[in-house]
């Protein structure tokens, strides 16, 4: 069996108990890192008798196999540096390899960097988007941005410290002077702050450099209401009226009234998918 057990975020004192018990009686552990769980393990006072295995990212494809043959018969405890396996963490390909090969998986459920972000922005909690990390690039950033212009509902992102004030510009690009925002750092730790305010408030507070693990929160489109068509079906009906006749900005009117959205946001999507 594996088990996916989330550790801490930052303070040492979030990691639950099942996580501290499966830690000192586990025969094998599938670590992000050997080095950082030795670390934890030191914190929380535990022993560990068991082999470690690492897992990361540029492992993990190789490290399956050898990972499920022992899984076949015994446990296998899963953890990343931070939070939980699978999430932006690697985990993801030795579970669905486990779920095709019959093998039971389970958790040891924690601390979550997502869920305390969205806990403490002060945003629409009731339905969100997790996003992973931004791309490092300013246009491949501008391209996720752009995909979500329309989206109502409150996103997630992780983002670096020394690329936070880059990515919240391209952000001011796409969204806009008066989308909500929040950046959070250092969470559940010493230092743990969280800043909110519009994208240019927020570029206030970035424009000096910062350390700590970072959480960027933007609030979704209040002026797009729910429709079923999709960006493509959008931009192929603005096409359509300005082949009946239309002006670029007609065409764009008389669809964003149609499907109830924001007429600025629907022609920013039409000039960027020109341009791009």
């Amino acid at each position: 069996m594996l088990i996916l057990a989330a550790t801490p975020i930052g303070n040492l004192s979030d990691a639950s108990a099942r996580l501290i018990e499966h830690l000192g009686t586990s025969k094998f552990i599938a670590a992000e890192d050997t080095r950082t769980l030795l670390k934890l393990a030191r914190g929380l006072g535990v022993k560990l008798d068991a082999k470690l295995f690492s897992l990361h990212e540029h492992n993990e494809a190789e490290r399956v196999s050898q990972l499920l043959e022992i899984a076949a018969t015994e446990d296998v405890l899963v953890v990343s540096d931070a939070g939980m396996p699978t999430v932006s963490d690697p985990g993801f390909v030795l579970v669905r390899a486990a779920i095709e090969a019959g093998i039971e998986v389970t958790v040891i459920p924690g601390p979550s960097a997502v869920l305390a972000a969205l806990a403490v922005s002060g945003l629409p909690t009731d339905r969100f988007s997790f996003e992973g990390f931004l791309p490092r690039k300013s246009g491949e950033r501008r391209k996720v941005f752009q995909s979500l212009l329309l989206e109502t509902r409150t996103m997630v992102f992780f983002e670096s410290p020394h690329r936070i004030d880059d990515a919240l510009k391209d952000a001011l690009v796409v969204f806009g002077e008066s989308r909500q925002a929040t950046v959070s750092r250092e969470l559940t730790k010493k230092f743990e702050q969280t800043v909110r305010g519009t994208i240019p408030e927020l570029l206030e507070w970035s424009a000096n450099p910062t350390k700590g693990e970072l959480v960027l929160v933007i609030a979704g489109n209040s002026e797009a209401s729910v429709t079923t068509a999709t960006l493509e079906e959008l931009l192929l009906e603005v096409e359509e009226g300005r082949s009946s006749g239309l002006s670029l900005k007609q065409s764009v009117a008389k669809v964003a009234e149609k499907h109830s959205l924001s007429k600025s946001d629907l022609y920013q999507q039409v000039l960027d998918s020109r341009a791009s």
